[in-house]
């Protein structure tokens, strides 16, 4: 540190790479390597809990000492269970404030998704390591920034896409790749995962007593809250989420892409979509397809947030060859299905099972593996390294992109108009038959056909579109503001 000390850094919120040297160091400069890696956990009211008990699970190697939360109930209440362990940890509901604490080594950050991108780089920038929950960004600019912020400090940086740790799925993907079934000819992504109604509301809601609202909005805009739940429904609005191609399905497209083994953003991009079976305060698309047109095998995604039908059970979902929230990869001679975070079944062509991989996937193995790379410092060890948490979920923003700025359509004109991609178009066929059995008629409740968008994967950037590259990143509100250079 020069001149300028973390505390003072911190509380000025302007953390740049120009007012702010930190040296790359080693593990056993620091702490000494058999000393136990002190974590925090950041944003713990949902997936973060998980964190606690995966990094918990790790026994003496790591010690969790600070937990953060802009929730006071949220946070009275995990510091109180960790106190019923003899786990005694610091409270911060202040990002800012648990950054000065140099006491912390790693932070693991499970904050509603418009948080990820800048409790990431502020951590980093603080010297800290960071697991990131996915998507690690709210838009496809953040991703980058992060990656860059991660090489720039030398800091470790895992994703958490848990797969990528299945010892099971990364069998498959080696055995799929080395041609055992020949050439990928499509690799699909499914989230067919029960979403009903979040309600409507006509008036303002008042946000709960306990939660420090300017926090929690950090780099959103700080808005009413039209909507009954504060809580985990905003992920279905987009200044906060993602939908659920961003939420769960985040995983079902990186495994894809994984598979796939493309290691850039796709050139050409386009999705179909809508909110249909009622009218609520949601803004993102429960029923959804995906076209990435990769040069050597297309990879599709759906979204079903629907029930088989109308009026059957929640449980009661679509599936595809056995899958209903998992990855079909087809190749010339047979199939692979991933059902699960951990298992892998190869078909023949004919539909006979033939081979079937599986191995550990538990998400302390996921936890391990980002502690064992903090400490041998080489990013290489990571099994979900941030580049890769970057592409799978800038894949899913480009075609959020494309479905936002895209139009109301007729079924007719939407099959005219993907008729050239015979798969894409089976897929609408699928889609359309769904949403007939939950009662919708496409032809009176048109789906919105998404722009036809073009990326240049070497720069991120849709070339001349200047209404689509606005997407790529937001106006921020000061001072939660992810630099556009770290």
């Amino acid at each position: 540190m020069k001149t300028l000390n973390r505390r003072q850094f911190l509380k000025a919120g302007l953390l740049t790479a120009a007012s702010l040297s930190i040296p790359a160091r080693s593990w056993a400069q620091v702490e000494g390597s058999n000393n136990a890696i002190r974590a925090a956990v950041i944003g713990f009211n949902g997936r973060g809990a998980n964190h606690i008990e995966g990094l918990t699970k790790l026994g003496k190697s790591v010690r969790i000492v600070a937990l953060c939360d802009v929730d006071q109930h949220v946070l009275d209440g995990g510091v109180g269970s960790l106190a019923k362990r003899d786990v005694k940890v610091e409270a911060y509901r202040d990002i800012r404030k648990l950054l000065e604490n140099k006491d912390i080594d790693v932070v693991t950050i499970a904050t509603p998704n418009h948080w990820h991108a800048l409790a990431a780089i502020w951590s980093i920038q603080a010297g800290k390591d960071v697991y990131v929950e996915k998507p690690v960004s709210h838009n496809v600019s953040e991703g980058r920034r992060i990656v860059e912020a991660a090489r720039k400090y030398n800091r470790i940086v895992q994703a958490g896409t848990q797969s990528r740790s299945s010892t099971g799925l990364q069998e498959a993907v080696q055995w799929v790749q080395a041609g055992n079934l020949g050439k990928i000819i499509l690799a699909r992504g499914l989230c067919y995962k029960r979403r009903p109604s979040i309600g409507k509301v006509s008036a303002a809601q008042p946000i709960p007593a306990s939660v420090d609202y300017d926090l929690w909005c950090g780099p959103a805009p700080k808005e009413e809250l039209m909507r009954k739940k504060l809580h985990y429904d905003w992920h279905w609005v987009w200044p906060t989420g993602n939908g659920d191609l961003g939420n769960q399905g985040i995983h079902e497209m990186d495994k894809g892409r994984w598979f796939l083994g493309e290691q850039a953003l796709s050139p050409r991009i386009f999705s179909i979509g809508g909110r249909f079976g009622y009218v609520d305060d949601g803004q993102t698309p429960n029923t959804m397809i995906v076209y990435h047109a990769y040069e050597k095998a297309p990879l599709i995604f759906e979204v079903r947030g629907l029930p088989t039908k109308k009026g059957a059970p929640d449980k009661d979902m679509d599936k595809l060859k056995g899958a209903s929230v998992g990855n079909i990869v087809e190749c010339e001679n047979g199939y692979v299905v991933i059902p699960n975070y951990s298992t892998a079944i190869v078909y023949d062509k004919a539909g006979t099972e033939t081979k079937r991989f599986k191995g550990r996937s538990d998400d302390t193995g996921h936890y391990g593996n980002f502690i064992d790379a903090v400490r041998s410092r080489r990013h290489e060890d990571l099994n979900a390294d941030i580049s890769e948490g970057h592409l799978s979920s800038a894949l899913c923003h480009t075609g959020n992109i494309s479905y936002r700025l895209g139009r109301k359509t007729s079924p007719d004109e939407i099959r005219e108009k993907i008729k050239g991609e015979h798969d894409a178009s089976e897929t609408f066929g699928r889609m359309a038959e769904h949403l007939q059995l939950n009662e919708v008629d496409l032809a009176s409740d048109n789906a919105a056909l998404g722009e036809m968008l073009k990326m240049d994967p070497h720069t991120e950037r849709f070339p001349g579109n200047h209404e689509a590259n606005k997407h790529l990143t937001r106006d921020y509100r000061k001072p939660f503001v992810v630099p556009e250079k770290v």
